[in-house]
C-alpha cells in the first residue's frame, strides 16, 4: 500500500475486485427521438460498487422510463484517480461519476469542475453529518453512494455470551474483558500483520476519541499546529497497539497472519476481538453464514463512557461535472440515489456493511449484526468521520510504523513521532499552509 489511509480502501478493493469490462459508453448522448435522455455514469470497478451502481440505475430507470443510464467502469487506486482528474480537465467526464468523499475531493478542484449542489433539493434526504465530507470551501458537491463502514473492534458475540461479558465503553473495561478471555483459553485480540494495512486500525479507528477530546485536532493537524506525538489523545492509538502486545493478548504467529485468516479465526470464535473494518464481513456471509449474526462491532473505547462512540469511513460520493449537458436529468438521478427507495434497491443486491447516510433509509431486517451495531451509533449521534475524510495530511509509512509498534519493536511515543515526520513530505507536496 502506498499511502497509509488509502491502504485501507485499497485493501477492501482487493476483497471485491473483479475483472470487469466497460458496461457502456463514455460519450455523451443527445436526447433521442421520443424524448429519451441518456446519462453516462462512471464508477470504479470493484464488484461492490458495480453491483450497487446497477441496483441504483435499474431502479431509477424503472421509475423514470424517459431517462436511460449507461454505466462504464474505471480502475481503482491511483490509476483511477488519474483517469478522473484527466477527464475532468479535458471536459470528457461522464454526466455523473462515483468518487471518494473526504479529503481526496479537494484534489479535483471542485469549485472549477463540479456542479455546486448547496441548497439544492437534491440534498433534502442526505444526513447532515455526511455533508462535510462532500463539501469544499463551504460548497456541497455530492450525495452518498452506498453505506458507511465502521473502523473499530469486531468481536465474537458468542464468546461474549459464554463468558458473560458486556460491550466495553472505556479502554479499561476493554482490557478487563481481554484478561477474562485470555483466562478462558481464547485469544483475546487478533492481529494480522502479514497484511500490513490491518495494523493501522487502533490508530485510525480511534479518531472519534481524538475528536471528542480535541475537537480542533483535524484542523490544527492540517495546519501543522498539532502532532500525534504531542497530543495524548492522538498518541493513544499507538499506546493501545503497544499495550495489547505487551499484555500477551495477541494470537500466535500474528506477524505472518493474513486478514482472511484473522476473519476466519474471529468468526469461528478462536479469537474474541479483531480491530478491523466492518466491510470485511459481508463478502464472508455466503461461505460462513454465522458471520452475519455471531460477529458484532463496537467503537474503540476511550476514557470517558459518557463520550463513547465510533469512527466511520464515509461512503463515496456521486458528483456532476460542470461539463454535463443534461444537468436536470443528472440532478434527478442524484436525488433518487439520496432517497430511501434507492437504499432499499441496493440492500436487495448488496449486503450493507454499515448504515446508509440517507434520512429515512432503513437497514433490511436481515442486515448483518455489525451494520445494526453501527446504525445504533449513528442514531445516537456518536460518530466521527475517520481523519482521512477531514484532513488531506497522510503519510505513506503508517502501516510499517504500526506493525513495528504493535510487534513491540518500536515504543509508541517513538512511533507517533515517526508518523509525524512521515506526513511532512506529502503535506509540503500538497502546498498546505504552515508546512
Amino acid at each position: 500500500m502506498k499511502t497509509s489511509h488509502r491502504a485501507l480502501g485499497a485493501a477492501l478493493t482487493v476483497l471485491v475486485m473483479a475483472a470487469l469490462t466497460s458496461c457502456g459508453s463514455s460519450s455523451g448522448s443527445e436526447p433521442a427521438a421520443g424524448g429519451t435522455t441518456t446519462l453516462t455514469f462512471l464508477v470504479d470497478n470493484s464488484q461492490a460498487t458495480v453491483d450497487t451502481a446497477k441496483a441504483l440505475t435499474d431502479a431509477f430507470m424503472q421509475a423514470n422510463p424517459t431517462i436511460k443510464i449507461e454505466t462504464e467502469t474505471r480502475p481503482g487506486g491511483s490509476e483511477g484517480d488519474n483517469i478522473i482528474k484527466t477527464r475532468l480537465s479535458t471536459g470528457d467526464m461522464s454526466d455523473v461519476f462515483w468518487y471518494n468523499s473526504g479529503s481526496l475531493l479537494q484534489a479535483l478542484n471542485p469549485a472549477q469542475t463540479l456542479v455546486d449542489l448547496t441548497g439544492d433539493p437534491v440534498l433534502q434526504n442526505v444526513q447532515k453529518d455526511f455533508l462535510p465530507v462532500v463539501t469544499q470551501a463551504g460548497k456541497v458537491y455530492g450525495v452518498p453512494g452506498g453505506t458507511a463502514m465502521g473502523g473499530g473492534i469486531l468481536y465474537n458475540r458468542k464468546v461474549y455470551d459464554k463468558l458473560g461479558l458486556k460491550v466495553p465503553t472505556t479502554w479499561a473495561e476493554f482490557m478487563a474483558n481481554n484478561d477474562k478471555i485470555k483466562a478462558a483459553g481464547i485469544t483475546p485480540l487478533i492481529s494480522t500483520f502479514k497484511d500490513t494495512w490491518t495494523s493501522q486500525l487502533f490508530v485510525l479507528g480511534d479518531f472519534y476519541n481524538v475528536q471528542a477530546a480535541v475537537p480542533s485536532f483535524a484542523q490544527d493537524y492540517t495546519a501543522n499546529k498539532a502532532k500525534f506525538a504531542a497530543t495524548p489523545a492522538a498518541q493513544a492509538g499507538f499506546d493501545h497497539l503497544a499495550e495489547v502486545h505487551a499484555k500477551g493478548y495477541l494470537n500466535e504467529g500474528f506477524g505472518s497472519a493474513t486478514a482472511d485468516q484473522g476473519m476466519k479465526m474471529l468468526i469461528e470464535g478462536k479469537g474474541a476481538h479483531y480491530p478491523m473494518l466492518s466491510a470485511q464481513l459481508p463478502p464472508l456471509v455466503a461461505t460462513m453464514p454465522q458471520a452475519a449474526t455471531d460477529v458484532g462491532f463496537f467503537g474503540i473505547p476511550g476514557t470517558d463512557p459518557a463520550k463513547n462512540g465510533a469512527t466511520l469511513w464515509e461512503p463515496a460520493g456521486l458528483y456532476i461535472p460542470k461539463t454535463t449537458e443534461k444537468l436536470e436529468a443528472a440532478k434527478k438521478f442524484l436525488a433518487f440515489v439520496a432517497s430511501p427507495p434507492a437504499a432499499d434497491a441496493v440492500s436487495k443486491v448488496v449486503q450493507p456493511a454499515g448504515p446508509y447516510r440517507i434520512q429515512g433509509a432503513k437497514l433490511p431486517d436481515d442486515a448483518i449484526q455489525v451494520a445494526k451495531d453501527l446504525q445504533a451509533y449513528v442514531d445516537k449521534g456518536a460518530t466521527a468521520p475517520a481523519l482521512e475524510f477531514v484532513s488531506p495530511v497522510k503519510g505513506p509509512s503508517l502501516e510499517q510504523i504500526t506493525v513495528a509498534v504493535g510487534s513491540g519493536l518500536t515504543p509508541p511515543a517513538e512511533g507517533a513521532a515517526q508518523y509525524d515526520k512521515d506526513v511532512e513530505k506529502q503535506a509540503k507536496q500538497l502546498g498546505l499552509a504552515g508546512w
